[in-house]
């Protein structure tokens, strides 16, 4: 099942580690079949707040952004990233094609009704 990596990236100031780090980063994941899906492009908020650059990248599976994310040629070049960029980043499995959203939704109707089964 597909996995993305997800990064909401803010202050970000030019440098030229950066650059090197951007540079460098396709290199290190696609070993694992990832793919940029979104880097840096302008977004809409729709809603709440949220300052600053967005970047997807897709991973065949959440074995393959794990294994992405703690391989040795991602951690080589991360401090240039983490140096100059306050970030929020996280690894997250998506839902099957015919995803059924409806046991999610039965466990919260059965969390505010009290009877503490809720397990979505």
């Amino acid at each position: 099942m597909t996995a993305y990596a997800m990064a909401r990236l803010r202050d970000a100031a030019p440098h030229a580690d950066i650059a090197e780090y951007i540079e460098r980063l396709s290199a290190t994941f696609e070993p694992y079949g990832g793919r940029y899906l979104v880097h840096v492009t302008p977004h809409e908020v729709v809603e709440g707040d949220w300052p600053g650059g967005v970047v997807m990248l897709g991973f065949p599976g959440i074995a393959e952004a794990r294994a992405w994310w703690h391989s040795p040629a991602y951690q080589e070049i991360a401090p240039l990233r983490s140096r100059h960029i306050e970030s929020d980043i996280i690894l997250v499995e998506g839902v099957p094609e015919n995803y059924d959203p409806s046991p999610a939704a039965r466990a919260i109707r059965e969390a505010a009704a009290g009877d503490g089964r809720a397990t979505p």
